[in-house]
């Protein structure tokens, strides 16, 4: 028993790693921008190349694990990992830093599913397995509010490149802990490569979200924009034309006719939108508007750590005892609170009413992610219940690829002076995605009841 905890003490620290890049960047941006000579739209790339190669590459990495080995792809995405890291912490150029951040992502790819498929193998027992799920999401949901929070401190005390030097030592440590602790495994029967769906997945995620980022600068009438619309428009047709005539689609867009499925994705890319639009608009805000430096920005963001933090391992509790329903309706509900505290963003807002909005804000992305996954895998037959985790986390990366290129296309031409009231349609789009997650717990009633 102690050897399959230690299985799943490894994998958290991969997760928590994957978890940790996708917030850990944000606070350091400004001093990123100042040391590199770029403005908020080379900035948002070097968040979103991660997110957007991890959110395309989830799925193919889960199957490529399967066919070849889960130990061997996992310790294979660490090296990665940890050299693109490397990589990043010594980028001369932005170009450079969101091309080693692209390579991150194709690292991170392969320890997010991949991790948890070993963590599932390695607990047989029913009751195990679904208290290391519950760990595997507190340390997700700790990983990414952590982040702002740690970013910070770096900045401060090293500098930016610090945010990517601090990688390498944990993935020196879980890469010698893998050879000693994780067992091999593989799928009886591993599903086929879909690279004509990966293709297609990878020009509508990427697209959508690089003309969200460009459209302030190219102008959203521009030729390139249009090209742009109906290049994802045709790329998504395409998709869904695709994976409905294969045998082992990539995504089967079939299993969206279930509302309740259907509902926890939408879920999952509301959440990371208003997380990650959080996160962009208060760094650029306290740090660009009101000229506090790295580590107040990240800590700030304090009350958003300490409330998901507290609130994930409840969460779990709820959804087991009372089902996804209750947890739901507390998330969107302190989401959207958190939303309209900041409607009305100037200059001179108060402090205690930033910090109060950043913990409502914590505490619904505390309560959020346990039951959105449970619904998921609920709103499945049980021998989808991979699938449906997979299409959730590539959800996730999604949204949070949305949430920055939202919120830097509201403040990319903004001046200190005009950012704060620039940034409201962002707080009130935080406000409609708590409004979203009250909709998906109204179409999760049919399984309120249903357990971990």
């Amino acid at each position: 028993m102690r050897r399959r905890w230690t299985v799943l003490a490894v994998c958290c620290l991969s997760m928590f790693l994957v978890g940790l890049d996708t917030t850990i960047v944000n606070v350091g941006l400004p001093a990123i921008g100042s040391g590199l000579g770029v403005g908020t739209r080379g900035l948002e790339w070097v968040v979103d190349a991660y997110t957007l190669v991890l959110a395309s590459l989830l799925i193919s990495s889960g199957a490529l694990a399967d066919r070849f080995g889960r130990r061997r792809v996992f310790q294979f995405g660490l090296a990665v990992f940890g050299v693109a890291s490397l990589a990043c912490a010594l980028a001369p150029s932005v170009g450079a830093l969101a091309a080693a951040r692209a390579v991150q992502g194709v690292g991170a790819s392969m320890l997010s599913p991949v991790a948890l498929a070993i963590v599932v193998n390695a607990m047989p027992d029913p009751k195990e397995r679904a208290q290391a799920i519950g760990v595997w999401a507190s340390v997700f949901g700790l990983s990414m509010a952590a982040g702002p929070v740690t970013g910070g401190a770096l900045v401060a005390g090293v500098g930016w490149r610090s945010v990517f030097w601090i990688n390498a030592p944990v993935v020196v440590a879980a890469l010698a802990l893998s050879v000693i602790f994780i067992p091999e495994s593989r799928a009886p029967r591993a599903r086929r490569l879909d690279l004509p769906g990966q293709a297609l997945l990878t020009v509508v995620i990427g697209v959508s979200v690089g003309v969200l980022i460009e459209g302030p600068r190219v102008g959203w009438t521009s030729p390139v924009a249009l090209a742009a619309y109906a290049l994802v428009a045709v790329a998504a047709a395409g998709f869904v034309w695709v994976e409905c005539r294969r045998e082992e689609p990539l995504m089967d867009p079939r299993l969206f006719r279930r509302p309740v499925f259907g509902g926890a994705v939408l879920g999952a890319v509301a959440v990371f939108v208003a997380l990650n639009v959080t996160l962009l608009l208060t760094t650029l805000y306290l740090q660009h508007a009101r000229g506090w430096t790295a580590l107040a920005a990240g800590a700030a963001t304090l009350p958003m750590a300490a409330g998901a933090t507290l609130c994930a391992p409840l969460s779990g509790h709820l959804v087991g005892r009372l089902g996804p329903r209750p947890p739901l309706v507390l998330a969107g509900g302190f989401i959207a609170a958190g939303g309209l505290c900041l409607v009305g963003l100037d200059q001179r807002t108060s402090v205690p009413l930033l910090l109060a909005a950043y913990a409502l804000i914590g505490i619904g992305f505390g309560f959020a992610n346990a039951p959105i996954t449970n619904t998921a895998v609920s709103g499945l037959p049980p021998a989808r219940a991979g699938v449906a985790g997979a299409i959730t986390s590539t959800a996730r990366q999604f949204g949070s690829a949305l949430g920055i290129a939202i919120a830097g296309g509201l403040v990319a031409g903004a001046g200190p002076a005009a950012l704060a009231q620039a940034s409201r349609p962002g707080w009130i789009m935080v406000t409609a995605c708590g409004l979203v997650l009250l909709l998906v717990a109204y179409a999760s009633r049919p399984k309120a009841r249903s357990g971990t």
